[in-house]
């Protein structure tokens, strides 16, 4: 991945113009993105930030167009990522023109940023999008007036039939070439202007490489980036303590703070103007279905059912999928492979070592990635497209707060119960680190499809039910703890839940095919490298007769605190190349000791180190790929201490439940 200012250069250098595309996160902003650019997509990341940006180019009369996607927020502060990277983009990238994207349905609530554009003084462009929403509730928005009012073009676009975007690209270049296009004269309150224009007076003389208009406003807004930035120039101080002056004859005349009393400026604003272009909405079938989704007596049995349904058809649909695609591979793919492997290197340990990778390794990647994390992105995307992923956040944010999280984090911990890798970068619609750490940490613990294998093949196989239920209840009972004590023991809190009430619609499938491979290519080139070198040094430590080594220096832990024998112990420090080999291996390699009698594990396995055994696979870190998108999305200190940390969960637990068990003869 690119550094952020080198991509931001480059897409900036290597076009005829370049535009950004802001907005929330719920107006269609990544459908128009989408439709104006297609494939060929590069995500950058500032510095220690995860949240991403979206840059592509695209070719309109003859012009090479730059389209930076900036993150869905509903503002340009700094108070969390997505606002500091949306903003920190803007001014670094320097684009030819902004293009806001509005929600027709929801005009007074979007108009806000759009007036923090302005009062950066950035050429902008309006997209009045979601218009076949406005028009089923009768909406009628007046664009010339609104136009007329915010001093910019405004263009009325529809993203999901690309109604519009022509002439949404047209007026942006138009807005380049003729600067009298725009013609700003929003105004705040008669002393908050003047006491804006009194400070931009007085900041004009020195450069701070931004308008000083916008300057004044931001250091009145008491925003820490730009006090630090007038706090290292030579009169620095001097300029500080007139903002303070100013600021505190604002709050004596207001009787509040100036950072709130701007806040109120640029709604009461943004209220005024969309009062006038824009009539009222009438209730639609969608406003039932949204009322119905988020009430707890009807909305919480539906969130069962959905969950429900996107479980069973992970587990079930993806195990069938699986199953039929490892025949397949087993049946056409593996004697090609491993004919021309053994033709080129013969038998010996150099072939069987590559077998293990590229016959092995690329079916242990595809048999879960096509099945799981393919179908998991599908459903998201399906969810994602009718907007009930909106309603389920609103419906469990007051639960996720005990978790230090909001409602829109239920989705992705959910969903690591199909695979943890795409419930992780799932985690990117949550707004702090902080958040998205206890999100992650949390959805390691959650028992994917292929640690459900493991439970079914060893647990509800030759111990019984009961047990492998009792395994996913102790589970749950360490996310709700683990969860609390995160909370409690992180610094900051959890944010609020702020969003736009998202209109139901009928999915187009064409969209959700888009989402769905944007997110299944960026699992591809993460996960599958590691799995494949995985494959290859397991299978070279098996040929080589080294794995037998290494069950000496973990017996004390495996043999003296688990019960268990040394040979489960190599299986579960080898299975994190997939957690469902922990069960094909364990078989393997006691073939190896015990003969072939030894597929039924009871005949060296008791009932309870085989609940055990199940227990301790579930618990600590899920696998490689797991391990690579913590590393990538949350760094790999914070990664480090998630692995830490369930790895030393998983062995205190196992041992207690083995004691326990034992003490009460309880299997």
């Amino acid at each position: 991945m690119p550094s952020c200012h080198g991509a931001l250069k480059g897409i900036k250098g290597s076009t005829d113009y370049t535009f950004v595309l802001a907005g929330n996160p719920n107006v269609g902003k990544s459908s128009i993105f989408n439709r104006l650019t297609g494939m060929g997509v590069v995500t950058a990341n500032y510095p220690g930030k995860t949240v991403e940006l979206n840059m592509a180019t695209t070719t309109f009369k003859g012009l090479r167009i730059g389209i930076i996607d900036l993150p869905g927020s509903y503002a340009l502060g700094a108070v969390s990522e997505d606002q500091w990277v949306a903003r920190r983009a803007v001014l670094d990238s320097k684009p030819d023109a902004a293009i806001m994207v509005l929600d027709s349905t929801n005009l007074a609530r979007n108009l806000y940023m759009v007036l923090q554009f302005i009062d950066l003084g950035i050429p902008i462009v309006v997209a009045l999008n979601l218009m076949d929403e406005a028009e089923k509730r009768n909406i009628i928005i007046d664009a010339p007036g609104l136009s007329e009012l915010l001093g910019v073009p405004v263009v009325p676009t529809t993203a999901t039939t690309g109604y519009g975007l022509d002439d949404l690209i047209q007026e942006a270049i138009d807005v380049v070439r003729d600067s009298q296009r725009i013609r700003y004269h929003l105004q705040y309150g008669t002393d908050i202007e003047a006491n804006i224009k009194r400070l931009a007076e007085l900041l004009s003389p020195y450069d701070f490489g931004i308008a000083g208009r916008a300057l004044a406003i931001l250091l009145l807004e008491e925003d820490a980036e730009f006090i630090e930035l007038v706090e290292k120039h030579t009169n620095g101080r001097s300029l500080l303590e007139e903002v303070k002056k100013i600021s505190k004859e604002i709050e004596e005349k207001h009787g509040e703070e100036t950072p709130l009393r701007i806040a109120r400026e640029r709604h009461g604003l943004a209220g005024v103007i969309a009062s006038q272009v824009q009539n009222d909405a009438a209730p639609v079938v969608s406003d039932k279905l949204w009322g119905y989704t988020t009430s707890p007596l009807t909305g919480i049995p539906l969130l069962i059912c959905a969950l429900g349904v996107i479980f069973a058809f992970l587990f079930y649909g993806g195990n069938w999928l699986s199953t039929l695609f490892s025949d397949l591979w087993a049946a056409y793919v593996s004697p090609v492979i491993d004919g021309a492997i053994f033709t080129i290197f013969g038998e010996g340990h150099i072939g069987k070592t590559l077998i293990w990778g590229f016959d092995a390794g690329i079916l242990a990647a595809l048999a879960v990635g096509i099945p799981y994390v393919l179908t998991f992105y599908f459903m998201l995307a399906f969810l994602e497209d009718t907007g009930y992923l909106n309603s389920v956040a609103f419906l469990t944010d007051r639960l996720m707060h005990r978790f230090g999280l909001h409602g829109r984090a239920i989705i992705p911990v959910v969903a690591g119960a199909g695979c943890n890798v795409p419930a992780i970068i799932g985690t990117r619609v949550l707004t702090t680190m902080r958040e998205r750490t206890i999100a992650s940490a949390l959805i390691t613990l959650i028992p994917c499809s292929a640690r459900t294998a493991v439970i079914l093949g060893a647990v509800s196989l030759f111990v019984g039910w009961k047990p492998a239920v009792a395994i996913y209840i102790i589970v749950l009972t360490l996310v709700f703890f683990v969860g609390v004590g995160l909370n409690r023991i992180m610094p900051g809190s959890s944010t609020g839940l702020v969003m736009e009430m998202f209109p139901f619609r009928a999915p187009i499938i064409s969209n959700i095919i888009k989402k769905t491979w944007y997110r299944f290519k960026d699992f591809v080139f993460v996960a599958f490298p590691i799995v494949l070198a995985g494959s290859l040094v397991l299978g070279a430590l098996y040929e080589t007769g080294y794995l037998w080594r290494l069950s000496s220096p973990i017996s004390p832990v495996v043999e003296g605190w688990l019960g268990l024998p040394a040979v489960a112990g190599l299986t579960l420090i080898f299975a994190v190349l997939r957690k469902e080999l922990a069960l094909q291996l364990l078989v393997t390699l006691a073939v190896v000791i015990y003969g072939g009698g030894a597929d039924n594990l009871l005949l060296f396995m008791d009932k309870t180190q085989l609940f055990v055994y199940a227990l301790v696979n579930t618990i600590y870190i899920p696998c490689v790929a797991t391990i690579a998108v913590l590393g990538r999305e949350l760094g790999w200190k914070r990664a480090g201490s998630i692995m830490a940390f369930t790895i030393t969960l998983a062995i205190l637990i196992g041992g207690f439940a083995y004691r326990f068990i034992e003490y009460f003869n309880l299997l």
